[in-house]
């Protein structure tokens, strides 16, 4: 009799045990899957999306205040009171040849996350890139920048860590101007800001515009500053993933996502809702169908 309780003991405490395995092993893979799934979650890091608003480029006393800094010192390679290195890059594609002539700095700045293209060097390809900047694989670009196809200048304009900033010209093959544009710290200067009120500066929306279209990023926030929408316009047009957000104090959570065509006047492209997430994050829709595409 006790050999035989001590068996049911055992077989007992087996299926218990198969029970917590199955049940841990479903919370790993749970896990796994939530891991693995970019839309598992709609909260996003303070990191990849603040919640202040940019509002240096309309504080007028602080524009004036870096106004005085933006004079070009007498020393060498120094520009905006930082010191730079010459960096020339000339590639060659058939008989013609392209030189890029500029200057990057080591300085650890940090970029504006506002700022659609942040302009740098990548020393491990020795190109220019405007997307995806990393401090530890290049430097911002910083002063002076001039572009020429042979020996004929079709682009210059200055650099403020990384932004286009003051006038930029572009030329044809035979120097004939051909856009003339307008920066203060990467921000077209034509940009249409609505206010919820003026007199504090709470800012409402914040539209790129240049040639009197809505060119790059674009921001709408809540009353108390956090973010509502950001998305992305390109000759008028909205283009790419545009994000609606949840109005959190303490953090920033996706609310729903809207796929817009990739190029500007596609045609029979017609927006859709990518994914939707409830208020603390899960994710409560995604269109299977359009996801495998």
């Amino acid at each position: 009799m006790p050999r035989f309780i001590n068996m049911i003991r055992k077989f007992f405490i087996f299926i218990l045990l198969v029970q917590f395995s199955q049940i841990a092993l479903a919370q790993s893979k749970k896990k796994k899957n939530k891991a693995e799934d970019p839309d598992s979650s709609g909260v996003v890091s303070d990191i990849l999306m603040p919640t202040n608003l940019p509002l240096l480029l309309f504080d007028e006393r602080e524009r004036k205040e870096k106004k005085k800094k933006e004079k070009k010192s007498n020393r060498k390679n120094i520009y905006y009171g930082e010191r730079t290195k010459r960096v020339r890059i000339r590639t060659n594609f058939r008989s013609q040849s392209q030189l890029q002539n500029f200057f990057i700095t080591t300085q650890r700045k940090v970029v504006d996350p506002y700022i659609r293209d942040i302009f740098w060097y990548d020393k491990k390809d020795n190109m220019v890139r405007t997307k995806d900047f990393d401090p530890s694989k290049g430097y911002l670009l910083h002063g002076p920048y001039t572009k020429y196809i042979n020996e004929t200048v079709i682009e210059e304009g200055n650099f403020y860590y990384g932004t286009r900033h003051g006038i930029w010209l572009k030329f044809d093959d035979k120097s004939v101007l051909l856009d003339k544009l307008h920066f203060s710290e990467g921000w077209p200067k034509d940009s249409r800001v609505t206010y919820y009120n003026q007199a504090s500066q709470q800012i409402e929306t914040l539209t790129p515009i240049e040639y009197e279209l809505k060119e790059g990023n674009f921001f709408h926030f809540f009353e108390d500053g956090q973010i509502a929408v950001s998305g992305e316009y390109h000759f008028g047009e909205k283009v790419g993933l545009w994000t609606e957000y949840w109005n959190h104090k303490n953090k920033v959570v996706k609310k729903r996502e809207i796929q817009y065509q990739e190029q500007p006047f596609t045609k029979n492209f017609r927006p859709f809702i990518r994914a939707e997430w409830d208020k603390d994050g899960n994710l409560v829709y995604r269109n299977e169908e359009r996801a495998r595409n």
